[in-house]
């Protein structure tokens, strides 16, 4: 009697699995159906000047989508999360469609990161070239200053340069790296970092005595560490390349900081998961060119420049109500010792503005009368941290 349960039971699994697989390839084939008139939009819009992102529609079918979810009794804030996806990658296949031209859409990229398989600038590197149709060749590098080498030499298209983090704060040596090199930004994109304690096994924490990392990684996930007194802490070039390293010492009383998917690369265990200082930690990265490309105009776009004021006071407010009464929106402002000057500096500054649009030409006209020296780093689209879709009333 329990043989034949037991066989019923298992029948009826294997039925329900099969349900499922039949349900899944539908939302494949919904999906691909979706990014087909995704295409049809992207070139109708080659010919009009309408913007790529329309803000008001997304949030009103978010909205929409989140009512249909109550109706059918699913989370809509699941939903809505899935649905964010699936609205930047169709944002991103647009933005590509329109930088084709630029980027050369006939051949093969290739993409420069520092690390290897797993680190954060790898999964930046995928996630930001995601939407492309030809191939990308992801390349790793043991330096960011090889990384953006190998675009110099023109061995590789692209590269990818972490540049600022929500909770360790901005990257110097690569905001240094811009300022010598005489490349442009070209892209940026917006890494989500959940960090991992990963070993080779699944080890209680009391075993574990090193832990290697990158020092920003150290930094964002410096409350977790503190938490554990007997353990030493030792800087390393990666993370993935720390994760590397514990798999090839297999010794379990070392462990790395990285990502869940270095641990699945490189065959680890997690033995603690999320142990950023902050729950929502962000990379900014941006995408290093070997020159400037054109952003189109329906495109969102974001400029990056250097500059140096003069010694005096008010230089530097006399430049940023330059920016101000252009109605040109401020993200980012940094300085920077100015080498070869004692106690001087120069400014990194990032505003909402496309070199396209005369109001932004012409302000940076007035900049120019202002300091003694300017660098347009380059103007790219930008990629925003979409914040959570919006509740529906329960009335």
């Amino acid at each position: 009697m329990s043989d034949t349960s037991s066989g019923d039971q298992e029948a009826r699994l294997v039925r329900l699995r099969t349900e499922l697989d039949a349900i899944d390839k539908r939302i494949v084939e919904a999906l691909a159906d979706r990014l087909r008139v995704i295409g049809v939009i992207a070139a109708f819009k080659e010919t009009q000047s309408e913007q790529v992102r329309d803000e008001a529609r997304e949030k009103q079918l978010l909205e929409k989508l989140q009512a249909q979810a109550r109706e059918l009794r699913l989370d809509p804030h699941f939903v809505a999360r899935l649905f964010n996806e699936i609205l930047d990658y169709s944002v991103r296949r647009q933005q590509d469609h329109l930088l084709a031209r630029e980027r050369g859409p006939d051949q093969p990229l290739v993409v420069a990161y520092q690390g290897t398989d797993g680190a954060w600038g790898h999964l930046a590197a995928q996630r930001h070239f995601s939407a492309r149709e030809q191939g990308v060749d992801f390349r790793s590098y043991e330096t960011f200053r090889d990384a953006l080498g190998a675009v110099r030499s023109g061995t590789a298209h692209f590269g990818m340069l972490p540049i600022e983090n929500t909770t360790a704060g901005s990257i110097n040596e690569a905001y240094d790296l811009l300022a010598q090199m005489e490349l442009a930004i070209v892209g940026e994109e917006i890494q989500k970092v959940d960090h991992c304690l990963v070993a080779v096994e699944d080890v209680p924490l009391e075993r574990i005595r090193r832990i290697l990392s990158h020092p920003q990684a150290i930094a964002q996930c410096s409350t977790f560490l503190s938490s554990l007194p007997h353990v030493k802490v030792e800087s390393f070039p990666n993370t993935a390349l720390a994760a590397r390293k514990v798999r090839d010492d297999h010794d379990l009383a070392q462990a790395a900081i990285g990502s869940e998917e270095a641990a699945r690369i490189w065959g680890l265990s997690i033995v603690a998961r999320e142990i950023n200082n902050q729950r929502e930690n962000f990379t900014r990265f941006v995408v290093v060119g070997p020159r400037h490309l054109p952003c189109d105009k329906r495109i969102d776009c974001k400029t990056s420049l250097i500059f140096a004021t003069r010694h005096e006071q008010g230089a530097l407010v006399a430049c940023l109500n330059i920016l101000a009464n252009r109605k040109l929106n401020l993200t980012k402002l940094e300085s920077r010792p100015r080498p070869g000057s004692l106690w001087e500096y120069v400014f990194y500054v990032d505003f909402e503005g496309n070199l396209e649009d005369p109001n932004t030409e012409a302000a940076l006209k007035d900049l120019t009368a202002h300091v003694v020296s300017l660098k347009v780093l380059g103007c790219y689209p930008t990629h925003a941290v979409r914040r959570p879709a919006p509740k529906v009333s329960e009335s």
